[in-house]
């Protein structure tokens, strides 16, 4: 048995189990559905032509290896409250601070990234014209106040609204889906001259138009579209029933994302060629507009900016959760671990906030919203997958350490040792794909300076006091 304990009072020192199964979905489907597809799959569709929907089926299958994972380690043992708690029980107290520090960072970048993507769907309303970088820097700051005073609700009342946002950018996947469906069986001409049809996704060039090349090239972005489907991790600790709920969400999730991705790029492509979608446009609102429907396009685009705002606020729920367990652990400063009277970590929230302040300022020193973001998003996809590896590195100890567990499970990762090589092999060629582009290169460079940070915060602080502690 695990001898992994924590203090199972439900006092007011500890986080409130309030989420349902549906604020559970949703927080982790609109945490997962927001930048990357919105913003992101326009660059991607460019670099790969119609072969992106096989490499969101390939991510889409890897992804659900890791949740499977993750689910059955967090039933392994209830007291488990999130990646911190069994990293730190199977693989070392440093596994925990790693794990913790590193997806805090991954959603602060994220946030960053949905900062440059807010600012670029402004520049809609602003008559098209880009905003000078002290404009910007003023949207983000509004931006980052607004998520800050929801996250500062009781957990309830924020998965609620969570639940909601999520629903917006669902609903807007399915009518879009909808709408494409009705002008490729009408034969639909688009303002440019092109009749809606299927035949596009292999009349120009095939299904791997730009080679293996531009295939690889595609899966940067492709990945960082399924950031955000572990928030399940992370709302362990908060939900209702976690050996009923916990399950349904970890099994539907991924499908559901493969689903509204895949069939809604399909869609995408058959109504304008991919070779005729313009990167740097949100697909989505381009279909719109290729129809000829302004009010349409307006709302597309109001709805792009919901997405994204709803994606930063799950972050930043995210990272106020991760600061209080790291807290918990003595591995992050005290004051993270406490709870203002909604039982919300409310200093980890603010700490968390003013990081994304500091990144607002980024607007100063890279003012190319795209290229802010390239660089955003692709930090983030290196941490993830690097958070990705340590769920099943856990894994695979949990699998050997502790067989008893392993056996009475009532849900097993398919495979066992055999998927979480299969797993580590294709996560790590993924790092190796990041550097074969010139954008995604620089932050590949860029992402050892976090370790080396990691290393002297555990070593020089820490671990000193961990061990003054015992």
């Amino acid at each position: 048995m695990s001898n992994y304990n924590h203090d199972s009072s439900s006092g007011e020192h500890e986080l409130s189990r309030s989420l349902s199964n549906r604020h559970l979905q949703l927080i982790a489907i609109g945490g997962a559905i927001g930048t990357g597809l919105f913003m992101g799959s326009g660059k991607t569709i460019s670099l790969a032509g119609p072969s992106i929907l096989f490499i969101y089926l390939i991510i889409g299958v890897m992804v659900f290896f890791v949740m499977r994972a993750l689910g059955e380690l967090l039933l392994s043992n209830l007291q488990y409250k999130s990646f911190i708690d069994f990293t730190t029980d199977l693989i070392g107290p440093w596994a925990g601070y790693f794990v913790g520090w590193t997806y805090w960072l991954c959603w602060i970048t994220i946030g960053i990234a949905d900062l440059s993507a807010i600012i670029y769907y402004l520049q809609f309303f602003n008559n098209g014209l880009p905003f000078t970088p002290t404009e910007g820097a003023m949207i983000s700051i509004a931006a980052i106040i607004f998520i800050m005073g929801l996250n500062l609700m009781t957990v309830k009342l924020f998965g609620e609204l969570e639940f909601w946002f999520a629903m917006i950018k669902i609903t807007a996947i399915v009518v879009l889906i909808l709408v494409g469906l009705w002008m490729i069986f009408t034969g639909f001409t688009s303002t440019s001259g092109e009749v809606a049809s299927f035949t596009h996704l292999w009349a120009n060039g095939g299904f791997f138009p730009t080679g293996m090349h531009g295939f690889l090239a595609g899966f940067q972005i492709a990945i960082f579209a399924f950031v955000g489907v572990e928030l399940v991790g992370t709302t362990a600790a908060e939900t209702k029933n976690p050996e009923r709920n916990l399950p349904k969400a970890v099994n539907s999730i991924p499908i559901r994302i493969i689903i509204f991705y895949v069939l809604a790029l399909l869609i995408v492509m058959s109504v304008t060629p991919w070779n005729k979608i313009d990167p740097n446009i949100s697909p989505f609102v381009n279909l719109f507009s290729q129809a000829g429907i302004a009010a349409a396009a307006i709302i597309m685009n109001l709805v792009v900016l919901s997405s994204v705002m709803s994606s930063m606020n799950s972050g930043v729920f995210s990272t106020s959760r991760m600061l209080f367990g790291l807290s918990k652990e003595r591995q992050a400063p005290q004051p993270f671990g406490t709870l203002n009277k909604g039982r919300v970590p409310a200093n980890a929230l603010y700490f968390s906030t003013v990081c994304l302040l500091l990144g607002a300022a980024l607007q100063y020193f890279v003012p190319n919203t795209v290229e802010a973001f390239t660089l955003a998003t692709t930090l983030s996809t290196i941490l993830f997958i690097c958070v990705w590896l340590m769920i099943i590195w856990s894994y695979m100890v949990y699998y050997k350490t502790r067989p008893e567990l392993h056996a009475k499970s009532i849900f097993k990762l398919p495979g066992g040792l055999f998927t979480c090589w299969v797993v580590i092999i294709f996560f790590i060629g993924m790092i190796y794909v990041l550097s074969l582009e010139p954008d995604t290169m620089k932050a590949l460079m860029v992402s050892p300076i976090w370790l080396v940070i990691l290393v002297i915060g555990y070593f020089g602080f820490y671990k000193p006091r961990l061990k003054s502690k015992k």
